[in-house]
């Protein structure tokens, strides 16, 4: 039985399954906030599944890249509970969520701001590259470099950005991941041997006071 948990983009989202079978599900829309209500998402997820978090194996957790500090808060969240609990927690990363269950060539792109986008590719489910932060120029050149023919789909907060380079790709543009499809990447991989680490692909924008 695996409970997911992201806060990396644009939502607080929980999911409760039981082996394929979903039990529950939540997502609230929220750019800012998680904190307050992951715990109180996951609860409430529990209780309508009619589920203790004493019954859960593994937790699954998204880790990025995304906002560096909901990140956090969905990693230390999910890393504190399966701790209690003594049972393993999977990081899945952001990018492979969005595109989960995509057919075809797949990119998954959340808009890093700054021109900037968090890219990666897939075909028919399976990485073609890894997670990167590119320029919009870059980006659209990788674009054009791993594309083959057949169907093509952009998605994520980011796929408006590169739609005019693959015309006629189709566009989805999820605040957040399926938490179900976090849950389901992370069913299928062996239990780590350490918590997951968050998955930064550029250093946070701040500068120094000046003096």
């Amino acid at each position: 039985m695996i409970l997911s948990i992201d806060t990396c983009l644009g939502a607080s989202s929980v999911a409760l399954l039981d082996g394929d079978r979903v039990l529950a599900t939540r997502a609230e829309p929220m750019t800012r906030g998680h904190q307050e209500r992951i715990g109180i998402l996951a609860r409430e997820t529990a209780a309508e599944a009619g589920v203790a978090f004493a019954d859960l194996s593994r937790i699954a957790v998204t880790v990025g890249p995304g906002s560096f500090t909901g990140l956090r808060v969905g990693l230390a969240f999910a890393k504190g509970l399966a701790t209690a609990l003594s049972i393993p927690c999977v990081g899945v990363n952001t990018l492979e969520s969005l595109a989960f269950g995509t057919k075809g060539f797949a990119v998954a792109l959340i808009d890093a701001r700054m021109e900037q986008v968090y890219m990666q590719a897939f075909v028919d489910g399976a990485a073609v590259m890894a997670p990167d932060a590119l320029g919009l120029g870059e980006a659209s050149a990788r674009l054009v470099e791993l594309y083959r023919g057949g169907p093509a789909t952009l998605i994520g907060s980011g796929a408006p950005l590169l739609a005019d380079t693959m015309r006629g790709a189709v566009i989805l543009t999820p605040a957040a991941p399926d938490p179900v499809a976090v849950a389901r990447l992370a069913a299928g991989r062996p239990a780590p041997a350490h918590a997951p680490r968050p998955l930064y692909l550029r250093a946070p924008y701040a500068t120094l006071p000046t003096t």
